[in-house]
């Protein structure tokens, strides 16, 4: 809203060309989702506190877990809050970059915060059902494959727009069929999205990561929506790509405020509200800047959290059911020798 205000003003008075700078309103974005967190984070806080939307411990989980249980959870509200509003307040409303990446962290915090609510509110243990929260990352997913084929946010002649980078390989692209271009688009935005869900395990950690990830990605974000600095150092050029500098701002600001009320000990938890909403941002903004693969180094801790889990539970699978058999078969033994 403020570029839309103070930009067209930038030919009659100097100062407000400034608004007509990516880094300027990417600063901006910032220091505003830092300051609207440290304004309406108490105050959420204490409106969770008094619904005593409180986080649920399981009785069997390690001990020192146990103390967390009643912390506010569903704080990710305070993340959203402060990444939407900046967004917003500096960036062009009228970009599709910024509207796809908002339109994602809407879509997917709403799954979170659904998900949270059956928890903590309803009082259901298991929260939203696996299969129909996986199906509400899918939907999205599939319907982001299709928008960007049928309706390209990046121009045809600087990349197909079924194809990715490959990191470290300037001149190299991997391109998709289409319906496989889908299923990559699919992976990526429920990968990214279970992925920061997971390692939302400890105080701060997620938190933490998320503004690394989102600095990181506005850096990329800013070079690859400058035809000067494409040209020099040999990359594709994303035209209107540099305005998600604003909103990755706008998030690592959010991140950076709420983090002052989720480091040890925490004060409040952002839930899956957060941590699903996040996700779907950085799994959206990869897509976008058709940076998937170097999402995978940049948010090298998620992949490695999910990697984590899926062997755990594999391993814990297999060692049920092989010991299963072991102590069945011991067990009909046993039964054998106490009936003769």
């Amino acid at each position: 809203m403020l570029y839309h205000l103070f930009a067209p003003m930038g030919k009659s008075h100097l100062f407000f060309n400034l608004f007509n700078y990516i880094s300027f309103r990417a600063a901006g974005a910032v220091v505003t989702a830092l300051l609207l967190a440290f304004f309406v984070g108490p105050a959420i806080i204490r409106r969770l506190r008094a619904l005593k939307v409180g986080q649920v411990v399981r009785v069997d989980f390690l001990a020192s877990h146990q103390g967390k249980r009643g912390t506010p959870t569903m704080g990710g509200l305070i993340i959203l809050l402060c990444t939407v509003v900046p967004t917003l307040l500096w960036a062009p409303l009228n970009n599709r970059f910024v509207a796809v990446a908002l339109i994602a962290t809407l879509w997917t915090g709403t799954i979170g915060f659904i998900d949270d609510y059956l928890k903590v509110v309803q009082g259901k243990s298991r929260g939203l059902v696996a299969k129909y929260k996986l199906a509400g990352q899918i939907i999205f997913g599939v319907a982001l494959g299709l928008y960007l084929i049928t309706y390209p946010v990046v121009p045809v002649s600087t990349m197909p727009a079924t194809a990715t980078s490959v990191p470290f390989f300037k001149f190299v692209v991997l391109n998709f069929a289409p319906w496989l271009y889908v299923a990559f688009v699919t992976f990526i935005v429920a990968g990214t999205s279970n992925g920061v869900n997971l390692a939302d395990g400890l105080d701060g950690l997620a938190t933490g990561l998320t503004a690394i990830a989102a600095a990181a990605f506005a850096l990329f974000a800013y070079i690859f929506g400058r035809t000067d600095a494409t040209t020099y150092l040999n990359l594709f050029y994303l035209p209107g790509a540099g305005e998600l500098a604003v909103f990755l701002g706008a998030l690592m600001g959010g991140a950076l405020g709420f983090l002052w009320f989720n480091a040890h000990p925490a004060q409040v938890f952002m839930g899956d509200t957060g941590s699903l909403g996040i996700g779907g941002a950085l799994g959206t903004v990869a897509i976008l800047l058709k940076a998937e693969f170097l999402l995978a180094i940049i948010g090298g801790v998620f992949v490695a959290e999910s990697l984590s889990v899926l062997i755990q539970t594999g391993v814990f699978r297999w060692h049920r059911r092989t010991r299963g058999r072991e102590y069945a078969e011991a067990n009909r033994a046993l039964a054998t020798l106490k009936l003769r």
